[in-house]
């Protein structure tokens, strides 16, 4: 399917189904699907009902069965632990196996659901396969997440059986994990009857009898077990990703099984441009939809090598250490965060540590996960001097919206814009109303229905949550919740966030949930919480505070608390460090708090007053509390 963009795109808007239907064919199918694309079963249809296939036997036995079983399927590289290991295609699929063996000899089949609750170790990566091998359907949490917020996926899911380890390694501390996994179970409504634990030679867990059982050990005895593929249907679900942040009902993205492969394996050639037996490195985590995607499913789909990463861009030891890596392994396309490279450039602003790790092979940078600024791109650019492109996509949607796409042609770069829309995505850019805007003028960012292969089809057991929050706003169009606006070009760029989701190191938090957080202080009246620009993390949270009448107790304390309470409410990936506490919250006359406003007083940005504040005066008192602390300035 390899040719130029523009023809490939052109290709896919004349006949959509005709273009999905080829890169099906790429896919080995039990029982070909019976149509492309069926507007029946979902809010906006399915694709390739009717199908049957496995995504685990795509991903391993399908190579092993080619003669690929001593290819390098997963490269492991844990510089925080100092271990490294290889596994070839046949490796793995035993491994895997014997982890389906385990699951189902514990109940779990065909449709249920197993928590994956692990750091960045191979044993996660090939649960979430043996998951599928079985057609249980895995739902991965990032390791270190609160108890509540544990609990919160173990009810929405209904979870069976947690799959787990003893601890987590930060640069400089162990993160115990199994004490987080009791509280949760101790606390969920649902309650999983078994736990398998990964014991780490960094920090011993303690087992609770009738329900844990050592991971390793148990394994062990079902080596050499062959279990075969559960056929499922395309349209089955493979997984259930928890977008990050919500304290409040979870919203759980869910992938299929068909649409899911067709997509990821059209993406690494085209996209990506990596072909069978090269290495592919996506510095991400399996607890994002980075991980899942770009770690696990689409490397093993095309047959390349994935690589699997444990460690920080700085710190473990130092800011070259991707560098070692890529340099080490023959990386030919390295996908990570913009956040990382602000890291790196902030350590090593000069490049040195680079210029001691030669990568002759090394094609392009892929970023994403937050808005790739431009002067970190043209650092990365000058420093590499190979492509580096950023692409834009989301969580819901699984795979690229807009790219370059490396696979088939190197289109010219407009830094700060992502570039063009990925076959399968007709976007355009509406006012609230739901006109379409003049080329370079903000608006909602939307996607034309149906969406494409590898994008969610709802929401878990929510089909009516799905419509009110992506269809319902703009009929005919999926809302993306992003501001930007499209040039005479054609070129896409994202701008901001339309709802109060922020991005801080690539995570999505919900500003919204913090503040629910920082209202259970006893003395906290009311609150606000806006993502301030941070230089390496791109925004981080800082929290206003109205406390209550007669509060007499230092403000400096509570604010603390208050820090202390989100860090143990959502967990340290929250960021949250800064609590200021305020006389008043600006609001609109209907009573809306002008948390835009806020933000941009807190970056230092220009902005003007809003016709509809109630008192203007507000905004000073805050303007002048954040310049306190460092941050913003005065009314301009």
């Amino acid at each position: 399917m390899q040719g130029s963009y523009r023809q490939t795109y052109s290709r896919w808007k004349d006949d959509p189904e005709a273009f999905w239907r080829e890169a099906a064919a790429e896919i080995s199918w039990f029982k070909p699907p019976a149509q492309t694309f069926s507007r029946e079963g979902g809010p906006y249809g399915r694709w390739f009902a009717g199908g049957e296939t496995n995504t685990c036997y795509n991903c391993l036995d399908r190579h092993v069965l080619a003669g690929r079983g001593d290819d390098t399927a997963f490269i492991y590289d844990s510089p925080i632990s100092g271990t490294k290991a290889v596994f070839s295609y046949g490796d793995v699929l035993a491994e895997v196996s014997a982890i389906a063996a385990t699951l189902r000899q514990r109940g779990i089949a065909k449709g249920d659901r197993v928590i994956i609750y692990m750091p960045m170790v191979p044993q996660a990566v090939f649960s979430m396969l043996a998951c599928a091998r079985i057609g249980a359907v895995h739902s991965v949490v990032f390791g270190g997440f609160a108890a509540n917020e544990l609990a919160a996926r173990i009810d929405d899911s209904g979870a069976k059986l947690i799959i787990t380890a003893s601890c987590g390694l930060e640069p400089g501390r162990i993160v115990p994990y199994k004490p987080l996994v009791d509280q949760a179970i101790a606390i969920s409504k649902s309650k999983p009857a078994h736990c398998l634990v990964l014991q780490r030679p960094q920090l011993a867990a303690d087992l609770t009898a009738g329900r844990d059982e050592d991971f390793d050990t148990t394994v062990a005895r079902n080596r050499g077990v062959t279990v075969e593929c559960i056929p499922v249907s395309a349209t089955d679900e493979l997984y259930i990703l928890y977008t990050s942040g919500t304290t409040g009902q979870p919203k759980g993205v869910v992938r299929d099984n068909g649409g899911h492969m067709v997509a990821l394996n059209w993406s690494m050639a085209n996209i990506f441009g990596i072909k069978q037996g090269e290495v592919f490195w996506a510095a991400s985590d399996i607890g994002w939809v980075v991980g899942h995607s770009y770690i696990v499913y689409a490397p093993l789909l095309a047959g390349a090598t994935s690589l699997i990463f444990e460690g920080k861009p700085v710190g473990t030891p130092d800011a070259g250490v991707f560098w070692r890596i890529a340099s080490e392994h023959d990386v030919r396309v390295l996908f990570t965060a913009p956040t990382a490279f602000r890291a790196i450039r902030r350590e090593d602003s000069d490049g040195v540590r680079l210029k001691a790790y030669p990568m002759p092979n090394f094609r392009a940078l892929f970023l994403a996960g937050e808005r790739a600024d431009p002067e970190t791109l043209k650092w990365a650019e000058r420093m590499l001097d190979v492509p580096v492109i950023d692409h834009w996509w989301q969580t819901e949607t699984g795979w690229p919206m807009v790219a370059n796409p490396l696979g088939l042609e190197a289109l010219p770069v407009k830094h700060g814009s992502p570039s063009m829309p990925m076959p399968g995505y007709s976007i355009h850019v509406l006012d609230d109303a739901g006109h379409a805007v003049e080329p370079g003028t903000l608006g909602n960012i939307v996607v034309e229905l149906p969406l494409p292969p590898g994008c969610l089809p709802t929401l878990w057991n929510a089909d009516e949550r799905f419509h009110t929050a992506y269809l319902a706003e703009f009929p005919g169009y999926y809302k993306t919740a992003d501001a930007g606006y499209i040039d005479e070009d054609g070129y896409l760029f994202i701008m901001s966030r339309t709802d109060d989701i922020i991005n801080c190191a690539g995570h999505r938090l919900s500003t919204g949930a913090m503040e629910e957080v920082c209202a259970t202080h006893p003395d906290v009246a009311e609150c606000a919480v806006v993502g301030i620009a941070d230089q390496v993390k791109g925004q981080v949270p800082c929290g206003f505070l109205v406390l209550k009448k007669n509060v007499s107790r230092e403000t400096s304390a509570i604010e603390s608390e208050v820090v202390q309470l989100i860090r143990d409410a959502i967990g340290p990936v929250a960021s949250f460090k800064t609590a200021i506490t305020v006389e008043r919250l600006p609001k609109t006359r209907s009573g809306k708090i002008l948390r835009g406003t806020m933000q941009k007083i807190a970056d230092g940005v220009p902005w003007k007053m809003p016709a509809t504040i109630d008192d203007p005066t507000i905004l000073e008192e805050i303007a002048e509390a954040l310049r306190k602390r460092g941050y913003g300035s005065l009314p301009m």
